[in-house]
């Protein structure tokens, strides 16, 4: 039984070396989604709402719209001639362009949604200043849950995409780079067999993987209070099959490419949908209708609904099957393929 192993065992031991005599792989393995949940966790934490910019076209009552405005905790007003107000509105400097008229013109881009949050805000401030009484007296109360803020949706995106990156990234240029330098054709004439070299990439990578995990929830939680709301046992199963999955895509998109070139592009023609589709830094549900399903069926979005579940909403097993379904499907379907079209030279 040992022998039987030990070319699967040498060939792992192998690649962990190889991986821990990178140092440019271990800061984007380790280093790299930190430094981004930092920024981004920086940039969107819990603040008073950013006020939008409006430009008041100069005129007569300029300055008193102007004051009517900024009764408005939402806006910012400023009084500007004619020409330099359309050109402020037309680079983007302001949201929402007022001129008084008559008649009274409000100018916006109705594709910007600040612009119509502001166009809403404006109409509201001058009406009121203009004595208007509200027919229905409606109060309001701010609420803020844990586990609503971005950051609480940032963390299980940043680590679905790190999981897809490394498990693609480091076994392609790997496998590559060792095809190119003829690596490969001389294990070949070895006694190891074919599926010992593939699982060894995929042990390597998991080698790796609490590390990994736990370097990015424990900052998220450390630094923004993000946590695993649900069962640590089912977040880690989650994690686990996340990593084979994305290793098994993996080692397919290495299969034939001879150069590193091609694995490049086969790699980022693999990533480069799921980086936009898959909800790793907004909602996926922002695209059509006519979409989702095939948004659903990407390996990317079924993990990270999967982690955001176990992690912000405390689900069950039984609460994310269809997710692990489709992680299951393709981490099969790709470790097959790879093992039937792998070539050695």
């Amino acid at each position: 039984m040992s022998q039987k192993f030990s070319p699967l065992r040498e060939l792992t031991l192998c690649r962990l070396k190889e991986f821990l005599r990178e140092p440019e792989a271990v800061f984007w393995v380790f280093f790299f989604p930190v430094l981004l949940a930092l920024a981004l966790g920086l940039a969107f934490r819990q603040k008073a709402p950013d006020q939008i910019p409006v430009a008041v076209v100069e005129g007569v009552d300029a300055a008193k719209t102007a004051a009517s405005l900024a009764a408005s905790p939402v806006l910012l007003p400023r009084v500007l001639a004619a020409k330099e107000a359309g050109e402020a509105l037309r680079t983007g400097r302001v949201s929402l362009l007022v001129d008084l008229g008559p008649p009274a013109l409000f100018r916006f881009d109705e594709t910007r949604p600040d612009s119509r949050i502001a166009r809403l805000e404006a109409r509201d401030a001058l009406e009121q200043a203009a004595g208007r009484k509200d027919a229905l007296s409606i109060a309001s109360e701010r609420v803020t849950e844990p586990g609503s803020r971005y950051i609480d949706f940032l963390v299980p995106g940043l680590l679905g995409m790190n999981l897809m990156g490394t498990g693609i990234w480091s076994l392609a240029f790997a496998i590559a780079m060792a095809r190119k330098n003829g690596i490969l054709k001389r294990l070949n004439a070895t006694p190891m067999r074919r599926s010992h070299f593939l699982l060894a990439q995929m042990l390597a990578r998991l080698g790796f993987l609490v590390l990994e995990v736990v370097i990015l929830v424990g900052f998220g939680w450390l630094a923004f209070g993000v946590a695993v709301r649900g069962s640590l046992l089912l977040f880690s199963a989650v994690c686990l099959l996340g990593a084979l999955v994305f290793s098994g895509l993996g080692l397919l998109v290495a299969a034939r490419p001879r150069t590193m070139e091609g694995a490049n592009g086969l790699a980022n023609l693999v990533m480069l949908p799921m980086w936009l589709l898959s909800g790793v830094f907004f909602s996926a549900e922002r695209f059509p209708a006519k979409v989702q399903p095939y948004i659903a069926a990407l390996p990317l979005t079924a993990l990270n609904d999967a982690l955001r579940g176990v992690m912000t909403q405390a689900r069950p097993l039984s609460g994310i099957v269809p997710q692990l379904t489709v992680l299951v499907v393709w981490g099969l379907v790709s470790f097959v393929v790879a093992l039937k079209i792998f070539r050695w030279r």
